[in-house]
């Protein structure tokens, strides 16, 4: 098996190999050029101490010093470059209470977390692959180094990773790891929620988001989102539906755009639900108010899980608009714009069809059909410019200073009464037309 090192990492490899030292690519990056992927970066083991990493190059940074990692610099890119470690006892489902460093590869590969990641290669010596990471790979299948309880033990966040590997690659779990997963799960509850989060979004990003089934059912989310175990749990008797709230989430996910807030939309805009479910006398499910609870809901879940205000406040927004559906009319959808804010434009749309594709096929082509006409008079809009805010109408608070008004509560009143007659008639935002509305409205 021969995978072509970029020019650097092979560089540092064989200025450590010239010194007497041993050194591999290791990892993730080995992986990803077995699956014919383009690494994200490159890591590099080494049996040199820090120390003597250091003495080999101009210019380094100490990274992680204490558990052997110095960052290599070449022409202004980074490579990690760890020394051979065992780690010692784990006090805390997270970290070594020491690392010990070793002379011997296999005993640093012994210690990783799957098999597909404990892959070591250089040109020299070739691949070193002593847990059949690449028999692995063949199969499609996740599966830990050594004993899983073990590796879940040392590291808990160990087993969301498993699940979004799977995501990611669409592999499976194997057997024995799943169920080490399920025995285990509530250890992910020592994991901080910036972890959690750093894994959760990179599965829900993945080409498989819907393997989120997968952390539900040996127990994951129980600890981490148990919103989302309530929504699996939540049918939807209701001819718009053919699947569990749960279910159908997967499926929106599955159906929606690659983009972060849309995901996170997508996974959240029903999340309220469970909560909001009524039956009728004909025993159909009604869930009115849930996208106005959801959002609340989703805003405590982002907030929990440490998300950046921008990308909480973006995804609330998509999730409390996701089921309104304005007229369709040049009017309308400039209300519907100015309610809803032109930032979550155009990933409204992306949301919208993901719920119709996740739905029966009942009134689909219709929906579908709407969603398309409401896109089409937002693009019109959007290419005329026409104004849909107050920092956009023809005349501002000065203006109306200037006709003799005095700053406070009214010169707001008027300057809304005219953003009201522009939504309605945006041809009416000339100044000229603005300031004898204004003079009216004074008088």
């Amino acid at each position: 098996m021969k995978i072509v090192l970029p020019e650097k990492v092979n560089k540092i490899i064989t200025t450590l190999e010239a010194h007497g030292y041993e050194a591999y690519a290791v990892g993730g990056c080995v992986r990803d050029s077995m699956l014919g992927r383009v690494p994200q970066d490159w890591d590099i083991t080494t049996n040199a101490k820090p120390h003597q990493v250091k003495e080999l190059f101009s210019h380094t940074i100490d990274t992680g010093i204490r558990h052997g990692t110095v960052t290599v610099m070449l022409s202004h890119e980074g490579f990690e470059v760890t020394t051979y470690r065992i780690d010692g006892e784990y006090e805390d489902a997270r970290h070594p209470k020491k690392v010990e460093f070793t002379g011997n590869l296999l005993e640093d590969l012994k210690r990783r977390d799957f098999t597909i990641n404990a892959m070591a290669y250089n040109e020299k010596s070739g691949l070193v692959d002593a847990f059949d990471g690449k028999g692995d790979l063949t199969r499609g299948v996740i599966r830990c180094v050594g004993r899983a309880d073990e590796r879940f033990s040392e590291d808990a966040l160990r087993m969301l990773r498993a699940v979004r590997f799977a995501a990611q690659l669409g592999f499976s779990i194997e057997e024995e790891t799943r169920a080490a997963i399920c025995r285990l799960a509530p250890n992910i509850a020592k994991v901080s929620a910036e972890r959690i989060q750093t894994e959760l979004v990179k599965l829900l990003l993945s080409a498989h988001p819907d393997t989120l089934r997968t952390a539900y059912e040996t127990g994951l989310t129980a600890v981490f989102l148990p919103e989302f175990d309530r929504m699996m749990e939540c049918a939807q008797n209701n001819p718009h539906h053919c699947y569990s709230v749960g279910e159908h989430t997967l499926e929106a996910m599955r159906q929606s755009d690659c983009g972060k807030v849309v995901r996170l939309a997508m996974l959240l805009h029903d999340v309220a639900k469970p909560l909001c479910r009524s039956t009728d006398e004909e025993g159909v499910d009604h869930f009115y108010g849930h996208p106005k609870a959801g959002s609340e809901m989703a805003g405590a879940i982002l907030r929990r899980l440490k998300f950046d205000n921008d990308t909480t406040d973006a995804v609330c927004r998509l999730v409390e608009w996701h089921d309104d559906n304005p007229a369709l009319s040049g009017r309308g959808v400039r209300r519907a714009i100015h309610r809803v804010g032109e930032r979550q434009y155009p990933a409204l749309f992306a949301v919208k069809r993901a719920d119709i594709l996740a739905q029966s096929d009942f009134r689909r082509a219709e929906k579908l059909a709407y969603v398309a006409e409401y896109e089409q008079l937002y693009r019109q809009i959007e290419k005329e410019q026409q104004c849909l805010s107050i920092q956009e109408l023809a005349v501002d608070g000065n203006d109306l200073v200037a006709l003799g008004m005095k700053p406070g509560k009214k010169l707001g009143e008027v300057l809304k009464s005219l953003l009201e007659l522009v939504l309605d008639e945006p041809e009416c935002n000339t100044k000229e037309r603005l300031l004898a509305e204004a003079r009216k409205m004074i008088q």
